[in-house]
């Protein structure tokens, strides 16, 4: 496995990728969510395995639990990318603050368990638009200055959706 993960790795690195987002947690639609200790079982082997074989590595941690986010960090991560931008653990903002990492939020209708169940806006652009606008002041107040936002295509969204927001 850990030969499969540096191999991958190297391909995607040779390949020009600037980050890599590794995650223990599946976002597919009606993926059954798993506790915080049982990603750290799976993500910190691999953090330490990436960094001692690529130095410059920039590695992103694809979760939505504080604790993960901070042993992540300390372990060597260099950036935390939330789906449910701090919506699923309420910790989630405070921690990225102390933590002073580059924070990604997702706009997401709903969990990954049902935000496919008949995903509707009135107006999708600016229901988009208005959640950003809110984490974003809501993060600057708590002193997280490194936000990326990420769109959430296919997360709570219908084809049409999608398409709108491109």
């Amino acid at each position: 496995k850990e030969s499969q993960i540096i191999s991958q790795v190297k391909k995607m690195l040779d390949e020009g990728a600037k980050i890599i987002d590794i995650g223990a947690q599946s976002s597919r639609p009606g993926a059954i969510p798993i506790n915080p200790n049982d990603e750290l079982t799976k993500l910190l082997p691999t953090i330490k395995l990436l960094k001692s074989n690529f130095q410059e590595i920039t590695i992103s941690i694809d979760t939505y639990w504080a604790e993960v986010a901070k042993q992540c960090v300390n372990e060597g991560a260099d950036i935390i990318n939330d789906i449910s931008s701090g919506e699923i653990d309420k910790k989630m903002a405070n921690t990225i603050a102390k933590l002073k990492v580059p924070y990604i939020i997702m706009h997401m209708q709903g969990n990954p368990q049902n935000m496919q169940n008949n995903p509707s806006y009135h107006n999708v652009t600016q229901e988009v638009l208005s959640f950003f606008d809110n984490k974003i002041n809501s993060l600057k107040m708590k002193g997280v200055d490194q936000i990326i936002i990420d769109p959430g295509f296919g997360f709570g969204k219908t084809i049409k959706h999608n398409y709108q927001l491109l």
